[in-house]
């Protein structure tokens, strides 16, 4: 009860201090005011929610996206103004070149003080201004172990083993669909050789007849029921799956990292330039980033935290998890998304055009 009140405290001054000061480029919030937050879909326990609203008087109006390009659309085309943003890294960088972010002011956000120094002033943020992590971690492949053969796992191969035509599931986006033809091939997920990009899309469309349906959050229905046997995805959906799934020994699921290599991936919270209530989005952020509300957000969407105080409160088996929380070795065995120059993005679009057309 007594962290309660002082958080509500804490955030009233913060408040007050941000109305006293008269930010620019967004509008300052007061008592009862709301945020517009946007984020993906089941990655966040809404618990956490109504327990912020209670402690500030903040309504949050949460809103999801499946993919960071239809975030991007979104938040490109107006029509609603978000005050919080979660994107995935590359996108991150894109929002910056764009200047579609404003500078966090840290002032308002203490907890950031948890977060880890690796993933402090990263790569798509190399001030450390824009943005805060949010989660973290890699793609691989589930696959329902009573429909798939455990000779043939291990590889990118798998999603076009023609054995499993019409079982297996694909990424509906481009960037993590184009990834993993790219990896198959033995480039890099950042490539902005031209021929090679082509050389990945033909492997696309050569992939297709095989592909039941191209998802994102539709992944948990029909891997979870059985309707399909082999998806690309994150690995706390994996988990989170397995969460559901516990006590219903009709479905059983494996997951594995291909030795081709995967994306390591960051997602994470920034601000929009066109935000209508920047304190009331740094007081949310900050609460989300608490060692204990993280520790609970992070056990609840079964993904990485950023932070090791976090980590700790987590349950045994979670936080000693090797998938969810591998060596450093492995870790730079991975790789990272980076924005692409806007030529490349217009040739990932017209490819993932042709593609679906075909």
């Amino acid at each position: 009860m007594k962290k309660r009140v002082i958080y509500l405290i804490v955030a009233a001054m913060l408040v007050s201090a941000v109305t006293i000061v008269g930010l620019t480029g967004c509008g300052s919030s007061g008592s009862g005011e709301s945020i517009n937050v946007f984020n993906w879909g089941e990655y966040i326990d809404e618990d956490l929610i109504d327990e912020f609203e209670s402690e500030t008087g903040i309504k949050v109006n949460y809103n999801t996206a499946a993919t960071c390009e239809e975030m991007y659309a979104k938040m490109k085309n107006g029509g609603v103004n978000y005050d919080i943003v979660v994107p995935s890294d590359y996108m991150v960088s894109r929002m910056i070149e764009e200047d579609m972010v404003t500078p966090i002011d840290f002032n308002n956000v203490p907890n950031a003080k948890y977060i880890d120094a690796d993933f402090q002033k990263p790569e798509y943020d190399p001030t450390g201004e824009y943005s805060v992590p949010y989660q973290w971690g890699r793609v691989g492949i589930i696959y329902n172990k009573d429909m798939v053969d455990e000779k043939d796992i291990g590889s990118w191969d798998l999603l076009w083993n023609k054995k499993y035509s019409g079982e297996i599931l694909m990424f509906d986006n481009s960037r993590d669909a184009m990834g993993i033809a790219l990896k198959r091939l033995g480039a890099s997920y950042n490539t902005t050789d031209e021929a090679t990009l082509k050389q990945a899309a033909e492997l696309l469309k050569e992939q297709k007849p095989l592909v039941q349906a191209y998802v994102m959050d539709q992944i948990f229905d029909k891997m979870e029921s059985g309707e399909a046997a082999i998806a690309p995805y994150y690995v706390g959906d994996y988990f989170l799956m397995l969460d559901e799934l516990e006590g219903d020994d009709s479905i059983n699921l494996g997951y594995y990292i291909p030795k081709e290599g995967t994306n390591l991936y960051v997602d994470a919270m920034c601000i929009p330039k066109d935000c209508q209530n920047k304190s009331g989005a740094e007081a949310f952020i900050n609460f989300l980033l608490d060692p204990e509300n993280m520790a609970q957000n992070t056990e609840f969407i079964s993904y990485s935290t950023a932070e090791t105080a976090a980590r700790d409160l987590l349950d045994d088996d979670m936080k000693n998890n090797a998938e969810m929380y591998p060596s450093h070795d492995v870790i730079a065995s991975c790789e990272t998304y980076v924005n692409l120059p806007a030529n490349i993005r217009e040739l990932y679009d017209s490819l993932w055009v042709d593609i679906m057309s075909s």
